[in-house]
Order: structure tokens, then sequence, then C-alpha cells
């Protein structure tokens, strides 16, 4: 049985997505056993609960500063030995140690099809302000592992959306979501799952 951590910041409904699938058996062989959050006030931890899932919020606001921050998301992460972390929609910066101590096993969704708006700056709402300004006619989302850089892991799987005509920020962040995030983070975490990921020199194969 894989052991999954997720981490949330706001709604949680990214972590929904995997729930659903876990109940509908469209991943296979997985349990989320904690769901961590920055920030108090965040549904997705209501969520948690809600499914009978350990909830646990650590605020950097509780901590001197950012090393003891850190220091306590790793232990929280650590004490449960996951086999996986998936970061769904988590606006904080991953520590370094914590990368070096699950390389290839931190997976995050991104509201982009990166390379396009990611990197430092391009987070939540800003990814589908910046693709509106740019006045692209495709976005999308992004699965990919974590590494050291910010949106720069090994692509796992991307999904396309049309930008449609009259469009906001929050018409085409909810398309995305609905059209892309919500499948390919489940679908993802299933080929994880069932052993189907393989990386070789930063670049993701699936295996049969």
């Amino acid at each position: 049985m894989l052991k999954i951590v997720v981490c949330v910041s706001g709604g949680g409904t990214n972590l929904q997505a995997i729930l659903d699938a876990i109940e509908n058996k469209k991943i296979t062989d997985a349990e989320i056993i904690r769901v961590i959050s920055n920030n108090k006030a965040a549904y997705g931890l209501e969520r948690a609960k809600n499914a009978g899932i350990d909830a646990k919020c650590i605020s950097p606001k509780d901590f001197s500063d950012r090393n003891e921050f850190n220091q306590a998301f790793l232990e929280a992460v650590e004490e449960m030995h996951p086999d996986l972390i998936v970061l769904a929609g988590f606006l904080v910066a991953i520590p370094k140690e914590m990368i070096e101590k699950y390389p290839n096993r931190i997976m995050n969704i991104h509201p982009s099809l990166i390379p396009s708006f990611c990197g430092v700056g391009y987070y939540g709402i800003k990814v589908h302000e910046g693709a509106l300004k740019r006045g692209v006619k495709v976005t999308g989302a992004t699965v990919h592992f974590v590494d050291e850089g910010t949106d720069t892991g090994p692509i796992i799987l991307q999904k396309p959306v049309l930008v449609l005509d009259g469009d906001t920020a929050e018409t085409l962040q909810r398309r995305v979501m609905e059209q892309a995030e919500w499948t390919i983070l489940p679908e993802a975490i299933d080929l994880f799952a069932r052993g189907r990921i393989q990386v070789i020199d930063n670049t993701i194969s699936l295996l049969q």
C-alpha cells in the first residue's frame, strides 16, 4: 500500500480529487496517511478530517524563523514514513533537506504547461493572469517531481486546456482545475503507485 502525505494551502480541491480517485479505484493500492497545511484556515484540513485522515497545520507564523519552520515541517512528514509526498496547491518552498531525502518522491501540480508561466512569482491566480496577459490560446496543467529549482523537476504528465474569449483569471483557473488538474494529478499518483514512472537523467519514461 502506497503511503501518501498531501500538503495543501487552501481549499484542497486537488486533495478532494485524490480522495475521490482512491475511493473510485482510479488510484490503486494507495492511501493518504496525513494532510499538512501551512494555513490554519485551509479548508483542505477540514476535507482531511471529514475523510478520517490525520490533519496537521504547521504555520510559519508559529516559528521564530524559517529554519525552525522547515525543521517542524520535515519532522511532520518524516514521522509518517511516506512513500510519496504530493503538493496539491501548497504555496511554500520545500526545504532542501526534504528534497534530498525524497528524490523523485515529491510530486507537484502546477496550473500551466511548464515551461510556460512557471518559476518564481507564478503561483495560484497569478499563473492565469500571466496567461491572459500574454494572450495565449492554450494553457493547461503539469504534474512534475520537485527538485531544488522552482517548477524545474522532471515532468510526469501535462494536459492542455483552451483559453476562451471573455475568460477572466478566475474562470480560467476553474476550467484548468476541472479539465486538467483533477484528472492528471490522480493519474500521476496511480502511475507512481503501480511503479510505472522511471526517471533517467531528469527525464521521465512511463513503463508498461
